[in-house]
């Protein structure tokens, strides 16, 4: 069975990467389902004036379920097993460390998420992740 890591941040093709993971289960394709959403950290020392540890800590959760909740709903229609998290940083690292940590067999991702400024200036996270890890990366457009 091949552990496979589902990035997910939101954006329509991160769903279509959860639709084709589905499509590959339902096709017979033996895969466990791992969700994970990466929050960015919040550097600003003006956020940090104005709202607590545990304030910034909520929203974050917040932030990372409801851009979760959609490929959930997806798995959970399908009757599709899976576990879903979220972590803070740098989305290519983050993404890259989870995946060696927790030993996954590929990850699966969109090509282009909700960030199209971040992805001119500093490359996109699909990018960034490639050069990153050593184990299969499948792209969906």
């Amino acid at each position: 069975m091949a552990r496979i890591l589902i990035p997910i941040d939101g954006s329509e093709t991160a769903l279509r990467a959860v639709q084709w993971v589905i499509e590959q289960i339902r096709a017979g394709v033996n895969h466990q389902v791992s969700l994970l959403n990466v929050q960015p950290e919040i550097l600003s020392g003006h956020a940090r004036a104005y709202f607590t540890k545990t304030d910034l800590d909520a929203f974050m959760a917040e932030q990372a379920q409801e851009q979760l909740a959609p490929a959930q709903k997806l798995l959970t229609e399908a009757n599709i097993p899976y576990e879903s998290s979220f972590e803070r940083g740098h989305a290519p690292m983050v993404i890259a460390d989870h995946a060696k940590k927790a030993g996954f067999d590929q990850i699966v991702m969109g090509t282009r998420g909700l960030n199209r400024v971040s992805g001119l200036l500093l490359g996109s996270v699909a990018t960034g992740v490639l050069h990153l890890v050593d184990i299969p990366v499948t792209l969906i457009k």
